[in-house]
């Protein structure tokens, strides 16, 4: 490894060891190798330009972003959790169950598990520690846990920036990702009615069959959001990428007509809030670009593909060691750092050994996923510590029942990929 790289990777590690924002972190290395390797820092400019402006896919970002925000600020949220409630509280740990059921709901239609996480995730810690006796801990580790379903659940900001590493077709992937979110949201109730079994959290209160008629009435309007984005998508209406402003007009709708939750003041409050959101990831990706220039500058792809051969791995093989690496830098690493960093690294290999991409877009994408939750690291629970005002140590005593259980079907979804690759394989994509 010459110099300049490892100037690059020194850059990236230190930034991402102490908090720096990622963004300026990777830029920061990116330009680092440039001046380190005598090149012309104009390169920065060509990279980004000249990628970014061919990209049609990245226009879906800032769209599924401000469709998120206009949600929250138009109760979306609030309605979903009457009706989860109505639906799931009558169990045993009953708050957990919709914790749950409502970040199923909403992954639906935001895409982002941050956006999860700060939206129906606070609303549900306060509902667990008032209602269902839950410890603070533990709500704060059910909300983080259930947020990681929202970018397995199409739509899903990680798996377009995916689709736009490899090439893969948004649309099959938008379909690989329903069933094993579905899963993912049964094996975390699964693991909710567990311990409340063990520690004698009571069931929410009880809401009368007679009333389910005026809650789902009540919910109807945000249900039809999902229906629409993910409907027009496969019937051809729409594309994936022009899905994303659709989703954002139709929450605009419900939030202005319907509703009337959505007035001048909060207009430029979600506008505000999703322009720093969105400048802050186009940054992230814009110095992605730079960064796979130096990755191809000094042909790193060519040599893992060249060591993975010597290894002589079958691709069942090769996907474990890619978990076991995935699972250990999450500790460490944001799930951005090896989106946009090790994935495109990994992609030639993957097409070499025959691997479906739009299995592997979902496989890593769950790593990425647990390791949002896995110590130290593990940036939901800051957000749920500093959201919440939790102290960080109550929560990751309590993560660790649910961090082993998305393993443990992440290990499932590796060793059975037609539970991934059935419904695109249903819908014609092959």
């Amino acid at each position: 490894m010459n110099l300049a790289l490892t100037v690059l990777l020194g850059v990236i590690v230190f930034g991402a060891v102490m908090r720096l924002p990622l963004a300026l972190v990777m830029f920061a290395g990116g330009c680092s190798y440039l001046f380190m390797s005598r090149q012309d820092i104009g390169l920065l400019v060509g990279q980004v330009m000249g990628q970014m402006t061919t990209m049609y896919v990245l226009m879906a970002i800032p769209m599924f972003i401000l469709a998120a925000n206009i949600m929250n600020a138009a109760s979306i949220s609030e309605r979903l959790w009457a009706l989860a409630n109505a639906l799931v509280g009558r169990f045993k740990g009953g708050m957990g169950h919709v914790t749950v059921l409502v970040s199923m709901i909403f992954s639906s239609m935001s895409g982002s598990a941050i956006t999860d996480a700060a939206g129906p995730g606070l609303v549900a810690v306060r509902m667990m520690r008032e209602i269902g006796k839950y410890p603070a801990g533990l709500a704060c580790a059910i909300a983080a846990a259930a947020a990681t379903i929202a970018p397995i659940i199409p739509p899903s900001i990680p798996l377009v920036i995916y689709a736009l590493i490899s090439g893969a077709s948004i649309g099959a992937l938008f379909l690989a990702g329903l069933v094993p979110g579905l899963l993912m949201g049964l094996a975390l109730m699964l693991a909710i009615w567990l311990i409340a079994q063990r520690r004698g959290i009571p069931a929410a209160e009880h809401v009368p069959v007679s009333q389910l008629p005026r809650v789902v009435l009540r919910a109807a309007p945000s249900l039809t959001l999902p229906v629409v984005l993910l409907g027009g998508i496969w019937s051809g209406v729409f594309s994936p990428t022009e899905s994303a402003a659709v989703a954002a007009l139709w929450a605009l709708i419900l939030g202005t007509v319907l509703y009337r939750k959505i007035g001048p003041q909060t207009v430029r409050e979600f506008l505000r809030e999703s322009s720093g959101q969105t400048a802050t990831t186009m940054l992230l990706i814009a110095s992605a670009f730079i960064l796979n220039y130096a990755i191809t500058n000094e042909k790193l792809a060519d040599s893992l593909v060249t060591l993975i051969a010597s290894m002589e791995l079958t691709p069942m093989q090769f996907m474990l060691v890619v978990n076991v690496f995935f699972l250990v830098l999450g500790c460490f690493l944001d799930g951005s750092v090896m989106m946009l960093v090790f994935v495109p690294l990994l992609m030639p290999t993957v097409r070499a050994l025959g691997i479906d991409v739009t299995y592997f877009g979902i496989v890593v994408t769950l790593n990425f996923m647990i390791g949002l939750i896995t110590p130290p690291y593990g940036l939901l629970l800051f957000v749920m510590s500093s959201l919440t005002r939790v102290p960080l140590m109550a929560i990751i005593r309590e993560i660790w029942p649910f961090v082993l259980t998305l393993g443990a079907l992440l290990m499932v979804l590796t060793w059975f990929p037609q539970i991934i690759l059935f419904l695109p394989h249903a819908f014609g994509y092959k």
